[in-house]
């Protein structure tokens, strides 16, 4: 593929000493959960239970789930039941930008569009309290190659009548002042801030209060489902600091993410993949000002390892992406959250992102695991002729989208029509196992030095990488 080319964060790294005073008092939690004050908390399940529908999971797939099975039928049984607390796990981690792309080749357009244009107004019509602003986005080129990318996606926008603005490497740096820009593409309708552990407890509530029944510290150790076509009902078993406990259910619903499926068929459908982030203090007026950005957009590059990054309600900013690490074994485990290097290396991004941030200090950093298949965008999966459900919907947007589905899905068994959103190619075909570990962790070691090469080649794609995209897979899985 030729010689390696630096990019742009290699060729304009920040002093040492900048970056350890950035690093200093740094802590290792959730800027989100620390910021999201003192959590409501619900009681822990204790002996049997019988439900109409049961939810497995307390981030934002099983929240929205769990609230639309209320809305439909408020006459049924709902209870949710999660292992840790609401909001606890992705869902009250990523970095809250939601945006209208859901990551999916198989999905139109429009259809990101109208998942976003829904949250926004169940967010208004509920009442959540999450910090809801639709900003739009900015999509980056970082460096000279990506500039064709973003015309050609300029020039797509335009013919589909998108209000889509291009923006040179001079227009960009007036907007936002960053010399790491040559270009930019603003997409003022496509994207939304929130803040995502107030999300997760918004939607709790708002769920709780229509009735649904919510249970944490909760973990559900095993799921027996009659055959498909069996009138049985789905038995959890759950354990607790309260003892063990057993529930049946007519219905199942699981929005476990990078956990272990509980349908141990499809177990190996998904692998977790630890995403990483920093935020910083909160910026004075002067150190604002320097930097522009005053419409507050949701920014991300165009680079194989991607930053995203956003200014908080306080005006820090939460910055993330770049590294995303298979853990060893392919287990969920918190010592796989702190990892100082990669801390260290979005400190340094950061940092040359905006060197107008010379001593500012970082507050926080974090990690969140997330659910990948081995094609971009959700899993659907199902078992007991669709009388349980798994889903998993990467990010905000992902979320909600995977919960209309389930929704959607639920319906079409007790006679409803099927939707857009139940016939979508992604949602009827489950997508290829990974291989078994540790033949799993060296392939995407292996896709990893791939994309990393493609980085630092122009975007060059390398054979490998040709063939996933023949096979399907997609640039962004």
């Amino acid at each position: 593929m030729g010689r390696l080319q630096q990019t742009v964060f290699e060729r304009n790294v920040p002093a040492r000493s900048v970056v350890d005073h950035a690093l200093a008092r740094t802590r290792q939690a959730v800027f989100w959960q620390d910021d999201v004050g003192t959590p409501d908390r619900y009681p822990r399940l204790a002996g049997s239970a019988r439900a109409d529908v049961v939810v497995v999971g307390g981030g934002c797939t099983g929240l929205w789930t769990a609230l639309g099975i209320k809305q439909r039928d408020p006459g049924a049984r709902v209870l949710l039941v999660e292992g840790r607390s609401v909001g606890w796990a992705a869902s009250g981690r990523d970095t809250g930008l939601v945006t209208a792309r859901l990551d999916d080749p198989a999905v139109r357009p429009g259809l990101g569009d109208e998942n976003l244009a829904a949250m926004e107004c169940a967010v208004a019509g509920l009442g959540l309290d999450c910090g809801w602003e639709r900003t739009g986005v900015v999509d980056l080129a970082v460096e000279p190659h990506q500039i064709d990318w973003l015309q050609d996606a300029a020039g797509a926008a335009a013919a589909a009548g998108v209000p889509h603005t291009f923006l040179d490497r001079a227009k960009m740096r007036a907007e936002i002042a960053s010399p790491t820009y040559e270009a930019g593409l603003v997409r003022p309708g496509d994207a939304a801030l929130v803040h995502p552990a107030r999300l997760a407890a918004a939607l709790a509530r708002a769920a709780s209060a229509l009735g649904v029944e919510i249970f944490e510290e909760t973990r559900v150790t095993r799921l027996a489902a009659p055959a498909r076509g069996g009138r049985g009902a789905v038995v959890l078993r759950t354990t607790s600091p309260a003892g063990e406990a057993s529930v049946r259910a007519d219905r199942v619903v699981l929005g476990t993410g990078a956990f272990p499926a509980l349908l141990r068929r499809y177990r190996r459908h998904t692998v977790p993949v630890y995403e990483y982030a920093v935020a910083t203090e909160p910026l004075d007026a002067e150190r604002l000002g320097a930097l522009g950005w005053r419409g507050r957009q949701g920014l991300a590059d165009l680079a194989n390892q991607a930053h995203r990054y956003r200014l908080t309600a306080d005006d820090r900013i939460v910055f993330g992406g770049y590294d995303t690490v298979h853990p060893a074994g392919g287990r969920v485990a918190r010592a796989h959250e702190n990892r100082p290097q990669t801390s260290r290396r979005l400190a340094e991004h950061l940092l040359t992102t905006f060197p107008q941030l010379e001593g500012v200090r970082l507050t926080h950093r974090w990690a969140a695991a997330t659910a990948r298949c081995t094609r971009p965008g959700p899993l659907f999966v199902q078992a007991a002729g669709g009388r349980v459900q798994h889903a998993t919907g990467p990010g905000s947007a992902g979320a909600h989208f995977a919960a209309q589905v389930v929704l959607d899905r639920l319906a079409v068994l007790d006679g409803a029509a099927e939707t857009e959103r139940t016939t979508l190619r992604t949602v009827r075909r489950v997508p290829a196992p990974f291989p078994p570990e540790p033949v799993a962790a060296a392939g995407i070691r292996a896709v990893g030095r791939s994309l990393d090469r493609a980085d630092h080649s122009f975007g060059r794609r390398d054979a490998l990488l040709r063939s996933l995209d023949a096979l399907g897979p997609g640039r962004d899985t």
